[in-house]
């Protein structure tokens, strides 16, 4: 899951097509149904059965970082396939949570194709770069929250000033509204402090989350970035009214 300090709601561009996020949002969750994590499917069983169909579920289509080097094609698929797979109701309702605030926006600035390649091409690496760090680990990762964190990334850069409504533990839960420039700088001083506390090996991706979220916001600097000609309107002839 992306935070577990509180969530974030943003503003939304009204009447704006994002399929893009709103498909890969149902995906997800249409998955994660189907799948042994929600407890639903009673294919799956229930008790000790479920709980054995679960591990051998997120071995197969998670990262295992210990296994992701050892030159087997299909293990190098697992960061790809991980990005749809989630561990628990929490983790996955958390993650498309701040998915379906964030990603609208950016894909409608990005372009859905772009989006689409964007969110798959940036999760994969988030999830890469946490298993190099930790390629001992025979511990399984899951969830898009390395992916979803570079469309945070990609946010902050496209939309500084959109205001944010966030709720703080440590401030009683309140709704105060910061622009983005406040909010998710202090986001990923969350991630990165949690990511030094943390003890060796995997346990919640923080290091996946501050890797998608530069790779997001580097992205968008480099694609985007690029200062934009503004036309001066003529000057009115004189003596006229000007707007």
């Amino acid at each position: 899951m992306i935070s577990t300090w509180g969530t974030a709601v943003g503003r939304t561009m009204r009447g704006q097509s994002a399929p893009v996020t709103y498909g890969l949002i149902f995906l997800c969750c249409l998955i994660f149904l189907i799948g042994p994590a929600s407890g639903l499917n009673p294919s799956f069983g229930t008790g000790d059965a479920l709980v054995v169909a679960q591990r051998a579920y997120f071995r197969r289509w998670g990262v295992i970082p210990a296994e992701l080097f050892d030159g087997t094609p299909s293990a190098w698929l697992t960061p790809a396939t991980a990005l749809f797979i989630h561990g628990s109701w929490l983790h996955l309702l958390g993650n498309m949570l701040f998915f379906y605030v964030f990603g609208a926006m950016t894909e409608e600035r990005m372009g859905h194709v772009q989006f689409a390649v964007f969110y798959v091409v940036c999760g994969y690496l988030a999830l890469l770069g946490y298993a190099i760090a930790n390629s001992g680990s025979e511990q399984t990762l899951v969830g898009a929250s390395g992916a979803i964190s570079a469309v945070l990334g990609a946010f902050l850069y496209l939309f500084p000033r959109a205001r944010v409504t966030s709720l703080f533990p440590f401030l009683f839960f309140l709704p105060l509204r910061f622009p983005a420039w406040v909010v998710l700088p202090f986001w990923v001083t969350l991630q990165w402090l949690a990511a030094g506390r943390s003890p060796s090996g995997p346990g919640v991706a923080y290091l996946a989350h501050l890797v998608g979220f530069s790779l997001g916001f580097v992205y968008a600097w480099v694609r985007f970035g690029r200062p934009t000609r503004v036309k001066t309107p003529a000057a009115a002839p004189e003596g006229e009214n000007q707007p």
